[in-house]
Parts: structure tokens; sequence; C-alpha cells
């Protein structure tokens, strides 16, 4: 079966409200991060390296340019040519408010290009912002604000340098609630001294501010991965935690897609890493191994585990 059959997937729901296929092109707009530039710390968050799931991380063309690239690729996989605008990497609603005003209008002049995607954290959303978004939603685009949460427990935030805790993310959806914003809340299943449980819990906590149509439209969840060149590795390196393992994970998305109001739109259901830099778990290069798992563990059906939990011996 497949599984947007069984969960309510952003591409199912983007065909259902639109009647043709709309797909996210990452973008890099070179943002930084409070939690980087010295503001609220230094360094970031202990699992921090952008080069893990963003484009162009080095020196990023132009947005007219990526989105060029990105619609070549998506129009040669998938036949798809509607576009949200996804501004991704590190904190983008961290700068002037004029500035961001032009990035996206830049986003948006593009003929295919539907709708906005902003990532950024639950301490980075100033009534401009959010004012700001707010318009291009009022003048017919699609728009989605995706807030980096990661766990409700304050105590894993701070474990991970976060710089933000649960207080911040409750007043930035109160806020966005108001001018009926859509909300798409990240969770990183897995975080160091968390269970797989311990995510099903930070779900609920989610939920409990208001059914999604009150609370989170959108859902995305991330298993934890350690890559090179972060504070992430060398703590994993010296043994200082384990990461999570794969039925593991998959137990914790099927019990979070049972707990869901059938609503919620799941806008990712795993992460992966290039394999460079990917250390840990193994699992987490092989994203369809982990989407048929998910599928089949819905279905009540056997899926074929992953045993290599260690790709690489040192960061």
């Amino acid at each position: 079966m497949q599984l947007s059959a069984q969960v309510n997937t952003f591409g199912r729901h983007m065909q259902q409200k639109y009647g043709y296929r709309v797909h996210k092109l990452a973008l890099n707009a070179s943002f930084t991060c409070p939690n980087r530039d010295g503001t609220k710390g230094l360094g970031g968050c202990t699992f921090c390296n952008n080069s893990s799931f963003a484009p162009n991380a080095k020196q990023p063309p132009t947005v007219a340019s990526q989105i060029e690239a990105g619609r070549q690729v998506i129009r040669k996989r998938t036949g798809a040519n509607h576009y949200l605008a996804y501004f991704q990497a590190y904190t983008n609603t961290y700068a002037d408010i004029n500035y961001l005003k032009e990035l996206y209008d830049d986003a948006l002049c593009e003929p295919d290009v539907i709708g906005l995607s902003v990532g950024t954290r639950p301490d980075c959303v100033p009534d401009p912002v959010l004012d700001l978004l707010a318009s291009y939603q009022e003048q017919g685009h699609e728009v989605w604000l995706e807030l980096g949460l990661q766990s409700a427990n304050d105590h894993s935030l701070e474990r991970v340098n976060r710089g933000h805790g649960w207080d911040e993310y409750q007043d930035a959806i109160e806020r966005a609630r108001l001018r009926e914003l859509q909300v798409c809340t990240h969770l990183i299943v897995g975080l160091p001294g968390e269970t797989a449980m311990d995510s099903v819990a930070s779900f609920d906590r989610v939920m409990e501010l208001g059914q999604a149509s009150t609370a989170t439209q959108g859902m995305k969840l991330h298993p934890l991965h350690v890559v090179k060149g972060t504070q992430l590795a060398r703590q994993w390196n010296r043994g200082e935690f384990t990461t999570l393992g794969f039925d593991d994970y998959i137990e914790a998305c099927v019990e979070i897609i049972r707990r869901s109001p059938p609503e919620l739109v799941y806008h990712r259901l795993t992460g992966t890493a290039e394999p460079e830099i990917l250390l840990a778990p193994g699992w987490c290069a092989k994203k369809w191994l982990v989407l048929n798992a998910i599928s089949a563990a819905l279905d009540g059906q056997p899926y074929p585990g992953f045993d290599d939990e260690r790709l690489i011996c040192c960061a």
C-alpha cells in the first residue's frame, strides 16, 4: 500500500487542494542563526551541520537560479511544474524585514512558484514577520511557517544547545494562530537522552495546544542523525549517547501517526544525510527502507530490519 493512502502526506494534500502536484524547492539564502552568531550562543545546536540537508550550502547562487536548477530536477523526476519556494537552511526569518520581503518577493515572482515554505526557529518570528507571511497568504499564495521545535522537553533542548524552550514555541503558535497562518512543526526523534516514546510525548504536548486547525497544521518527523563536523559527532565518538534503533524509530512514527487528527499534514516522515558525512545511524541513508517500513507497520505487516547502525569509525 502506498504511504499516501495511509497518511495525509504533503503531496497528497497539495494534490487534493490544487488538483496538481506541488513540490518544495529547497533554497539557501545565506541566513545565519542567533545560536551561531553570538546573539544567543555560538556553535549552534550540537547536531547542526546544514550541509547534511541544505543544497548549495557553501556558496549559494541567487534565489532565481536555485529555483531554476531545482525545477529542472523535479520536472525530470516527477513531471511536476508547480512549486513552493522552501527557504530551508538555517533561520530564514532572522534578518531585517525589508530584506526578507525582497527575498520572498523574488521567489514569488517566478510564474510557477505558488507559495512559500519558510523554515525558522520559534524565537525568531516577531510580529512583523508573521504579518508579512500573512499578507502573502491573503494574496492567495500557499504559505507554511515551519517551526523547528525538535522536542517539547526543555531539558532535552538545553542538552542539544537549542537556545529556546517550549514557551517560545507556544508563543509563536499563538501569534501565528491569530493570523491564521499554517504552521508545520518539526520534531527530532531520538535526541540524546530521549527514547522514542519521549518524542510521542512531545507530539502529544504539541497537539494539546489545540486540534490541527488551531495549533499546528503540519508535522515533520526527523530521526536524529550524527554527521561529521558537529559537536554531536564528538559526543557520539566519546560514547556519550547512542543513536535510536531502526525499529524504535518506526514504532515512534507509527504511534504518532495513529494519534494524529486526519487533517494533519505530514511534510516528512524521515530525514537523510549524504553518505560522505553521515556517521550514524546507518539506516538514515535509506529513505525508502524507512518509508516502506512505516507503511508496512501501519498496515500491520512485517518489514525488513536494518542492522548496520554505524557507518564510519570516526568523525
